[in-house]
């Protein structure tokens, strides 16, 4: 299994919405090479190479690298956004909400290090109408996670002056994780998880902080 195709809790993601199979295969390279080298410093070449095709080949599927970048971003922060919207809007209180949620975008980005430092970290690579509909998807997943703490301020379960700072923080400490996770560490996606879902409910002063412990 490729570092690629990694996820959370050990599954496989298979990007089953990229077809044909060979641009399914040139997707994953790029994930990794771009993840390894940085988008700059990665030529067609190198990833035509990885998948084991020829660097025309990849023009059928891609017109350009910064195509490749592009998809991979959307469907990243599309599938975070995903992730952060199922808590948000799933019963239980906005602590219930906001743990559910910490927890399972710090496993996404954790256990899909490899993907998620691509699309977190790369983004001022893509050319301006790129990076404007990227930029569109990560308001909703700010808006997602600032909805869950405004309802708990609301409700008298958080303690938040900065509604707006903290949410920023929230999101800056879960996407981090991809940068440092080690999956060899001793720590698994679902611990480190579990942990900053911790972590974040003291931050917002949840009257239930530490009962999850």
């Amino acid at each position: 299994m490729s570092t690629a195709e990694e996820t959370a809790g050990g599954e496989v993601q298979p990007w089953a919405e990229v077809t044909p199979d060979a641009a399914r295969r040139l997707l994953l390279a790029a994930v990794e090479a771009f993840a390894e080298r940085g988008y700059h410093a990665t030529t067609t070449r190198d990833i035509a190479g990885r998948a084991g095709m020829s660097p025309a080949a990849l023009y059928i599927h891609y017109k350009t690298k910064e195509e490749l970048l592009h998809r991979i971003s959307r469907i990243g922060h599309e599938k975070a956004l995903d992730i952060l919207r199922t808590a948000a809007r799933g019963e239980g209180s906005p602590t219930e909400r906001l743990a559910d949620a910490v927890s399972s975008f710090v496993r996404w980005h954790a256990g899909g290090r490899t993907t998620a430092r691509v699309v977190q970290y790369e983004l001022d690579s893509l050319g301006p109408e790129a990076r404007a509909e990227i930029v569109g998807l990560r308001k909703q997943v700010n808006a997602e996670v600032r909805g869950i703490i405004e309802d708990g301020v609301r409700t008298g379960e958080f303690d938040v002056p900065d509604v707006h700072g903290t949410t920023l923080a929230v999101l800056s400490l879960c996407i981090d994780v991809a940068r440092w996770f080690n999956v060899n560490g001793p720590r698994t996606p679902e611990e480190i998880g579990d942990l900053y879902a911790d972590l974040v409910l003291r931050m917002v002063g949840a009257k239930d902080a530490g009962s999850r412990s």
